[in-house]
């Protein structure tokens, strides 16, 4: 398993670069990838969030269905104007939740693991996370997508969480 970064670490911020070889170390990349996502019980991570940074992400939205899919070098061609707003998490910012606004249908082009190419078209859930996880490859997560207000109060709201984790409550006096 692979360590998840948090709100807060700099690679989650910056943007990715393209993967150029798709040798044995960028699938034993994406295997632990998926094993760490099933493990944290998310639908998708990016490359980023395990603190390397290349534009890669998994997606599994159909848990147990062998449904796994892995975007090397993504990009969104083409976007539908249906915009519908939608609950999101992060695996990143653990506890926090916000409808976000983004497109319905997509269709994206990317390679798999062995570098040959493919075109998907989406909608719904599978849509969704992949334009999450894709904006992780460009430094965004979900609560960049809120207006100002909205993104400071998830960022107290992850810090107030956090800030009690790992400290043991007090019994008695």
């Amino acid at each position: 398993m692979l360590e998840i970064y948090k709100l807060g670490e700099d690679v989650l911020t910056e943007p990715t670069t393209k993967v150029t070889e798709f040798d044995s170390a960028l699938k034993m990349l994406v295997d632990a990838m998926f094993e760490t996502m099933d493990e944290a019980e998310g639908v998708g991570l990016a490359a980023p969030q395990v603190g390397v940074s290349k534009r890669i992400f998994v997606v599994d939205t159909r848990r147990g269905e062998d449904e796994r899919i892995a975007f090397i070098n993504p990009e969104i061609l083409e976007t539908s104007p249906d915009l519908v707003h939608y609950e999101e998490g992060c695996l990143s910012i653990p506890g926090v939740y916000h409808d976000v606004l983004r497109p319905f249908h997509i269709v994206i082009h990317a390679q798999d693991v062995n570098g040959k190419a493919f075109t998907l078209k989406a909608d719904g859930l599978l849509s969704r996370v992949i334009q999450h996880e894709n904006d992780h490859l460009y430094g965004k997560l979900f609560i960049d997508r809120l207006d100002q207000d909205e993104h400071d109060l998830m960022v107290r709201l992850f810090e107030r969480k956090n800030r009690n984790k790992g400290k043991k409550k007090r019994l008695g006096r």
